[in-house]
């Protein structure tokens, strides 16, 4: 209904133009804000992840109409590149230099259990049409919306110019999977997640030692990087499949009205 609105205003100031006087003035003056405005709150993973985390999910858990993006660099970009809870296993950062042992949060996920809450995981260098899709459906949905964008960034270790191919290679490899999360979607018989990405077709080690923040460690401790490869590579998979599972449920209501 925004761009009908727009049309509606557009016409109200041509008819405005033709009236003299304060009060057409203060109307015409005032039109724009007739149109309903699309605001987000933005910030990084360090944010959304850790040092923030609490805020965020006390405002997606009140139920209020709030759009949030995220923009998931998986580092502390702006303090220097230390790792935070969105790196991804085997990455090297400050105070991870060895090789973070553990998996990335799945933020995602947890904001998905609540159920009211609009999620999508988008990644614009390998989709654009999904993130146009995404930023749409979150502005319309009445709830709290989380849109989490892969951000590539210098901590990375390569030519950012090259920024959007590799985009596209973290979702060839599932480690960065594309769905969108519609609440409304269940109130229809529908399953609320929609995968937007497919299964892996290149392997997790062919798209992290793209980057120098996994091949710093294959230098200085091959073995150790080749067990953190492997289990990371065991581990995106296992997220994947999850998402897949849960993509594949039967929301309908034919079948819920067995199960009560």
């Amino acid at each position: 209904g925004v761009a009908a609105q727009r049309a509606r205003v557009d016409e109200l100031r041509k008819r405005l133009s033709k009236i003299d006087g304060v009060a057409a003035r203060g109307l015409e003056h005032m039109a724009d804000s007739l149109v309903k405005k699309s605001i987000w709150g933005v910030g990084g993973d360090g944010w959304a992840y850790d040092i923030g985390y609490g805020g965020l999910d006390h405002v997606l858990a009140m139920g209020r109409d709030v759009n949030l993006l995220v923009l998931d660099t998986g580092v502390y970009s702006n303090t220097g590149g230390q790792a935070s809870k969105a790196t991804p296993m085997a990455a090297t950062a400050k105070f991870a230099m060895s090789g973070k042992e553990t998996q990335r949060k799945d933020l995602g996920l947890m904001a998905m259990a609540y159920g009211h809450v609009y999620v999508a995981q988008i990644a614009f260098g390998a989709k654009d049409t999904q993130t146009v899709r995404a930023f749409l459906e979150a502005d319309s949905h009445p709830g709290p919306s989380l849109i989490i964008a892969y951000s590539h960034c210098i901590a990375h270790g390569y030519d950012l110019a090259d920024g959007l191919d590799h985009q596209q290679m973290a979702v060839d490899s599932a480690s960065w999977p594309l769905y969108r999360f519609d609440p409304r979607r269940a109130a229809m018989g529908e399953n609320p997640l929609k995968m937007d990405s497919k299964a892996p077709k290149i392997s997790f080690q062919d798209y992290a030692l793209k980057e120098t923040r996994f091949r710093m460690l294959l230098k200085s401790d091959p073995e150790r990087a080749k067990r953190l490869l492997a289990d990371a590579q065991r581990s995106v998979r296992a997220r994947f499949d999850v998402y897949q599972q849960l993509a594949g449920l039967d929301f309908s209501n034919d079948r819920a009205g067995e199960s009560n």
